[in-house]
């Protein structure tokens, strides 16, 4: 089951990655993820309809772990895609207000599910038996309604609750990031658009060499946990260094084309880096 599991991560983080890089619109990026997720979804579904657990440990690990990280992700792009498509076309403010509201959702989520969260994520093991195995289930336990509709076969009392726990962890961030944005985007009106990032230095260095470095932190997913759009990234970086890089897609393109090395200037960076702390090393 590891390798299965192993080899099917990487082939959604593989197209996950290439959707982001590819799609600039959220909306349309986040219907391309899905349906990535829900075929690959279907696959482990399939896979574990044939597979019989070593015993109650793999499986609780199994649906503890491996199914939430892998549905909540369709959970959460499911919703970032209904949010985009439902957001007001309105002003700022109608726009906070939708924003916030599901915010208010969430929160009503975490407070009803308190016990159970506080459970998952401090750690604890001792009712796993009861949350992450399946079969009969206690009936003493607060079960949500879709349980009983549930497929059995490949379902618990509690895994989707764990999928719906941490997609909408994410989901706040993106939330957050979003109500950022408009606070900034009033804060530019206000300012008679004047760049809300002062530049007190500028690169100097090649603008390819720059969208480079971008796009390693942007795969990383190293700001903001990931939750941040390419496009605004690369705003970020021109802010505050200076330097206007509205043709990054292209750069990219270009990038990409080369026969050798792609990452010419990361590569030279990491050289540079060995042989100053070599140097360094020696003294």
């Amino acid at each position: 089951m590891e390798q299965f599991v192993h080899n099917l991560k990487e082939s959604i983080n593989t197209n996950i990655q290439d959707i982001e890089l590819s799609e600039n619109d959220i909306s349309q990026k986040s219907l391309k993820i899905i349906q990535v997720l829900e075929k690959a979804f279907e696959e482990l579904k399939t896979f574990i309809a044939d597979y019989t657990f070593k015993d109650d440990q793999e499986e609780i690990h199994f649906f503890k772990e491996i199914k939430p990280q892998l549905f909540s992700q369709l959970v959460y792009y499911n919703k970032v895609y209904t949010i985009e498509m439902r957001m007001p076309t309105g002003s700022c403010n109608d726009k906070k207000f939708y924003l916030e509201s599901i915010q208010g959702r969430i929160k009503y989520f975490f407070d009803m599910n308190f016990d159970f969260y506080l459970y998952y994520r401090s750690g604890n093991t001792h009712l796993d038996k009861y949350y992450f195995l399946r079969g009969e289930h206690d009936l003493q336990l607060i079960l949500d309604s879709f349980y009983f509709e549930r497929d059995a076969k490949f379902s618990t009392s509690h895994d989707f609750k764990v999928s719906k726990i941490l997609a909408n962890e994410m989901l706040t961030v993106y939330l957050n990031n979003k109500l950022l944005q408009l606070e900034h985007h009033v804060q530019y009106v206000e300012e008679d658009n004047s760049a809300f990032l002062k530049a007190k230095h500028t690169w100097t260095g090649s603008k390819t060499g720059l969208v480079e470095m971008i796009y390693g932190i942007y795969v990383k997913r190293s700001m903001n946990n990931g939750q941040i759009e390419l496009k605004e990234l690369a705003d970020y970086f021109g802010s505050f260094l200076n330097i206007d890089l509205k043709d990054i897609y292209r750069i990219y393109l270009n990038i990409r084309s080369r026969k050798e090395s792609r990452t010419l200037f990361l590569d030279s960076m990491t050289e540079s880096l060995n042989r100053k702390m070599d140097e360094d090393d020696r003294r």
